[in-house]
């Protein structure tokens, strides 16, 4: 019997459908971003990176992290994050640098090339806030609303993860 089919038995169903329905948006929001940032690089013919390895670039930024620090912080959201950091440094993304008091650790940070990926996708979400800014379909101050009501989210799930044990 799936979830969808359980709704009905539960004491709120329609709250129920509501939260199954956020977490379905949530999961297809961030596959569509991840198609529209491979579109965009296959529109400027490159396609040496895949969508994630240039969202991990854009997340990282200016910053320089430690490999374990990317999941904490939010720049990477997949399990694999050691083949995709390999992957950036042997494509001259990324310059990679054991740390001097833990040698376990690695820093990474961009390089040239790195950047310019990162512009391209910063350049991309640019142009995607000025089209909503202009009178597309989500203005402003519903971005705000949506995210203010996200982050709620974000740490209902931290609360129900930290509590479990």
């Amino acid at each position: 019997m799936s979830l969808h089919s359980k709704l009905g038995a539960t004491a709120a169903p329609d709250a129920a459908r509501s939260y199954v329905e956020t977490l379905g948006l949530v999961e297809r929001l961030h596959r569509l971003l991840l198609d529209v940032i491979k579109d965009e690089f296959e529109r400027l013919g490159s396609a040496e990176l895949n969508s994630v390895q240039a969202l991990l670039l854009f997340n990282i930024g200016e910053s320089e992290v430690s490999a374990g620090e990317l999941k904490s912080r939010g720049y990477y959201q997949g399990s694999n994050v050691s083949y995709n950091l390999k992957k950036l440094v042997e494509g001259g993304y990324m310059h990679h640098e054991r740390s001097t008091a833990d040698r376990r650790s690695v820093r990474v940070r961009l390089t040239p090339r790195g950047q310019e990926v990162r512009d391209v996708v910063a350049d991309l979400f640019s142009r995607h806030a000025g089209i909503l800014k202009d009178g597309g379909a989500v203005g402003f101050a519903s971005l705000g609303e949506i995210n203010a009501m996200l982050k709620r989210l974000e740490r209902f799930w931290t609360d129900q993860i930290r509590y479990i044990y």
